[in-house]
């Protein structure tokens, strides 16, 4: 029985401001809490976004060096094509005549 008394004086008593002021304590961590999370969220999406612009101008600028190099290759083949039938070396035989 003593015991149970020296408990029940060792349990604080607490006012309903001391809880109210807890609860706002707990309500602002939490608000801080989610502000730094909303925070670092908004800053992932902002490197994403220039990640993604600086991913869209490589490609732009692979694409425009691809039709360049395919517009070269172009030339250069009908160049070939063109010494080619000019040297009698790449001539095509006609095998037809040969065996009469």
């Amino acid at each position: 029985m003593y015991f149970r008394a020296l408990q029940l004086r060792l349990v604080p008593q607490v006012s309903p401001s001391a809880v109210m002021n807890s609860d706002m304590d707990a309500l602002e961590v939490e608000n801080q809490v989610e502000l730094e999370e909303k925070t670092r969220l908004i800053n992932q999406v902002l490197e994403l976004q220039h990640t993604l612009e600086d991913l869209s101008a490589r490609v732009d600028a692979v694409k425009e060096e691809n039709l360049k190099l395919k517009s070269e290759n172009q030339v250069l083949g009908q160049y070939i094509e063109n010494l080619m039938s000019a040297s009698s070396v790449f001539q095509t035989t006609d095998t037809k005549s040969k065996r009469k």
